[in-house]
C-alpha cells in the first residue's frame, strides 16, 4: 500500500513538473505575445472583475458615508422587497417580451438580409445598400429617439399617413399597446445592416467548390441555400444565438428612458429602467443592486442552458 502511494505521489510530481516545464518553454518561445495579453487581462480584472466586489451592496443597507463594509447587513431583505412589490412581475414581463420579439425578428432578419446581399453581383449596388443599412447604427441614440418621437407624434409623418388614408392620428408613444412594436421596429431598422456584417463574413468563408458541386448535382439557388449556405454558417448562427439568449433578461435603459413616459409604464418599464429609478433617482442603492444581481444570475443560467442546447443540437458551443 505504501509503495502504491509513493508511486502515485511520484507520478503527480512528474506530471506537475512536466506541466511547469511546458509553460516555461512556451513562455520563452512566445513571451512577446504574452506581454501583449497582459494589458487586456489587467483591463478585465480592474474594470470587469474588480467591481464585482460591489455585489455585497445587494445584501446591505448601503450608505455612501459608511461604505460597503460599514453599512449594516440586511441579508435577503432587498430581494424579498422586490418580489413582494407590485412592479416585479411587470418589469420582468416587459423585459422578456421586448427581448423575445427582438429575438424573433431581430435575429433571423439580418441572416436573411446577408443571404440576399451575398447574391448581389453588382459591387456598386451592393456597397450602396450596405452603406445605407449601416448608417443608422452610427447615429446617436438620442438623435434616433428624437426622430422616433417626432415620427410617432399625432402631427408626425406616421400621423399624416394615417390621416391621408382617412384614419385619426394619435400620439403612438402615449399608447401602451404600441410601445413594444415601436421599440422592436426601430431597433431592427437601426441594427439590421450592422448585425449582418458577421454573417457576410461567415458567408465569404464558405468554399466555392461546394456551390459548384451542388450546381453539377442540379441544385438550384434555394437548395444551395438550405444545403450549402446555411450549414456553412450554422456555427456562427449557433454562437450568436447562445449570446442573444443569454441576454434575454438584459435590456439597456437608455433607449427605454428616452422613449417611455408615465402613460406607457405598463408595457415599457423594464428591469434596467426600474433599477435606474430606484438606484439613481431614489438613491436606494442596495435594492437596485439586488435587482441587478437577480438579473445577472438569470442571464448566466440562460447562457449555460443555451450553450448546452447548442452543443447538443449543432455540436457548436462557447465552451
Amino acid at each position: 500500500m505504501a509503495i502504491r502511494q509513493d508511486t502515485i505521489l511520484t507520478a503527480s510530481a512528474t506530471k506537475r513538473d512536466s506541466w511547469t516545464s511546458i509553460v516555461a518553454k512556451d513562455w520563452r518561445k512566445h513571451w512577446k505575445i504574452y506581454m501583449m495579453i497582459i494589458p487586456v487581462l489587467v483591463y478585465y480584472f480592474v474594470w470587469c472583475y474588480g467591481p464585482m466586489y460591489g455585489i455585497l451592496i445587494a445584501f446591505k443597507e448601503f450608505s455612501p458615508r459608511k461604505g460597503i463594509w460599514g453599512s449594516s447587513f440586511v441579508g435577503l431583505r432587498h430581494f424579498k422587497d422586490f418580489f413582494a412589490s407590485p412592479f416585479a412581475f411587470r418589469v420582468i414581463r416587459n423585459t422578456i417580451m421586448i427581448n423575445f420579439w427582438n429575438l424573433v425578428f431581430g435575429f433571423p432578419l439580418p441572416i436573411v438580409f446577408a443571404l440576399l446581399l451575398n447574391e448581389v453581383r453588382n459591387r456598386l449596388y451592393k456597397r450602396t445598400v450596405q452603406t445605407i443599412t449601416y448608417m443608422p447604427y452610427f447615429i446617436s441614440l438620442v438623435v434616433i429617439c428624437g426622430m422616433i418621437v417626432d415620427f410617432t407624434a399625432s402631427d408626425g409623418v406616421i400621423g399624416e399617413i394615417i390621416k391621408f388614408f382617412g384614419g385619426t392620428p394619435t400620439n403612438l408613444l402615449a399608447d401602451p399597446k404600441y410601445f413594444r412594436a415601436i421599440y422592436v421596429i426601430s431597433d431592427l431598422w437601426q441594427k439590421l445592416g450592422w448585425d449582418s456584417i458577421i454573417f457576410l463574413s461567415a458567408l465569404a468563408a464558405i468554399n466555392v467548390e461546394l456551390y459548384e458541386a451542388a450546381t453539377i448535382d442540379g441544385a438550384g439557388k434555394l437548395r444551395q441555400v438550405f444545403h450549402v449556405t446555411l450549414p456553412g454558417i450554422m456555427p456562427t448562427i449557433a454562437i450568436l444565438l447562445v449570446l442573444r439568449i443569454g441576454a434575454m433578461m438584459s435590456l439597456g435603459f437608455e433607449k427605454i428612458i428616452l422613449l417611455y413616459n408615465g402613460l406607457t409604464y405598463e408595457t415599457a418599464d423594464v428591469i434596467s429602467s426600474y433599477v435606474y429609478r430606484k438606484g439613481i433617482e431614489e438613491s436606494n442603492f442596495g435594492f437596485s443592486t439586488a435587482v441587478g444581481l437577480f438579473n445577472s444570475v438569470i442571464n448566466f443560467v440562460l447562457v449555460v442552458f443555451a450553450n448546452w442546447a447548442s452543443g447538443k443540437m449543432t455540436e457548436t458551443s462557447l465552451w
